[in-house]
């Protein structure tokens, strides 16, 4: 019977060991953020399904300066439809070490913070795909809400290099501009 358990726990760590994606993303975030051009609304164009983001449509994020120094994000959404009620969650953010500007730490609860790594950037400022240190989330904004499907398609492989399983992306709805 022991060896049985032994087997068991085997096959159970070589599940989950092969299961996730741990290991194999590529998490290497940009050289340079002017977090200046960073600031301002970014719409969601897909992202991994999260529980704190489930059934929200038509999804923002706002990022500006507040008085102490860090950064203010508003996201905001509507539940289930683009007409459904909307939902807004403020936080804040700071860049921890400022060689590494591209390696943000977000919190939308009390001291609780999370990871927020700009993994890649477009120079002008007008998409961004966004990951953290968990292989858990990802996320791609661009400033418009809807984005070139060549684009679109050019981000994927992008990240399909880096290791991320892009059929777990969820598209969100957006209204148009």
């Amino acid at each position: 019977m022991g060896k049985n358990i032994v087997y068991l726990f085997v096959l159970l760590f070589c599940i989950n060991s092969t299961n996730g994606q741990n290991k194999m993303i590529d998490k290497t975030i940009v050289k340079e953020l002017d977090i200046d051009r960073y600031l301002g609304q970014w719409y969601e164009i897909s992202r991994f399904d999260h529980k704190f983001e489930r059934g929200l449509v038509g999804v923002t994020a706002t990022y500006s300066y507040r008085k102490d120094g860090k950064l203010k994000v508003v996201n905001s959404g509507y539940k289930e439809t683009l007409n459904g009620q909307k939902s807004e969650a403020i936080g804040k953010a700071k860049i921890p070490n400022l060689n590494e500007p591209s390696k943000l730490k977000v919190s939308f609860f009390w001291f609780f913070y999370g990871d927020y790594y700009v993994l890649d950037l477009d120079e002008n400022y007008q998409w961004a795909i966004i990951g953290s240190s968990s292989d858990n989330y990802l996320w791609i904004l661009s400033r418009t809400p809807q984005i070139d499907e060549e684009l679109y398609h050019n981000l994927l492989k992008k990240l399909t290099i880096r290791g991320y399983d892009i059929t777990k992306l969820i598209l969100v709805d957006q209204k148009d501009d």
